[in-house]
């Protein structure tokens, strides 16, 4: 049955990673629900460890734009590859540094449920918002486009999403298009941000938790990122079509009925017991 339970886990992971609807929070609450019979500590470990794989999705998908090596590459084109790389570096700084620094009061404080419901709804009515008053013609459509002020804006934007159900790509891609990004611009640089910053979160679990794995929960693991992995790529070229024909509307109506439903079931919960 952990078998089935973890191969759900990366299921969910490889779906709700890229979309904007907090695979954090997806995690949690499938993982209350399953109840696979692991520790708590494991649990963890294993709900930042298997974003692993969701990563060597983007990895793969985008490595030529990404490979500032490729000798396919013209000079100027490998310039700009380490343009992108270096603006993914910046925005990633907000993050790390507040992440490194509150990394054990968040795993206290919040997560709960309440905390994943509630910010499932705000972020989803600020989708709905920012999408119905924004302006046709975007600012800016091209990475190379993005200053410092951009790069910061993003960056900080990132930072919300260490409180659980906001949603890292939701974040990042909410605030790219309050300034006027284009929606297939602020969902690829989302992906590119992913790279750095779940590498260093998925390290610095493994590092807390010692890395005193049994070889039964080394193979969850293993499973986890490959099943992520898998259905990354699936999710990752499904959202790149969709948002050249629709809005990210429909998700942001999708997380205020989940969170109004959470909510719900954790008020049913307090009652009964």
């Amino acid at each position: 049955m952990d078998f089935l339970k973890v191969f759900i886990l990366g299921l969910v992971e490889g779906i709700t990673e890229w979309l904007p609807i907090s695979s954090t929070g997806h995690l949690i609450l499938m993982g209350s629900l399953l109840n696979p019979s692991f520790s708590s500590e494991f649990m963890e470990v294993f709900d930042v460890v298997i974003q692993l794989g969701a990563i060597m999705a983007v990895v793969v998908l985008y490595f030529n734009k990404l490979n500032p090596f490729s000798p396919k590459k013209t000079q100027r084109q490998k310039m700009l590859t380490w343009q992108i790389w270096i603006k993914v570096a910046i925005a990633s700084i907000p993050a790390a540094v507040i992440g490194l620094l509150l990394d054990d009061w968040l795993d206290e404080h919040l997560y709960k449920p309440v905390v994943v419901a509630i910010t499932l709804i705000v972020y989803g009515v600020l989708f709905i918002y920012v999408e119905n008053t924004r302006r046709k013609k975007p600012t800016f459509t091209k990475i190379y486009d993005f200053n410092l002020q951009v790069l910061l804006w993003i960056g900080f934007c990132q930072v919300l999403a260490l409180i659980p159900g906001t949603s890292r790509s939701g974040a990042t891609i909410l605030g790219a298009l309050i300034i006027g990004v284009s929606r297939e611009v602020a969902a690829e640089f989302t992906f590119f941000l992913a790279i750095p910053v779940m590498f260093g979160a998925s390290l610095l679990k493994l590092v807390k938790y010692g890395f005193h794995f049994t070889s039964g929960e080394f193979g969850y693991l293993l499973l986890g990122c490959l099943v992520a992995f898998l259905v990354s790529l699936f999710a990752i070229r499904f959202l790149m079509k969709y948002i050249k024909e629709h809005d990210f509307k429909v998700f942001g109506y999708y997380r205020v009925i989940l969170g109004g439903l959470l909510l719900l079931v954790t008020l049913i919960r307090v009652l009964i017991a």
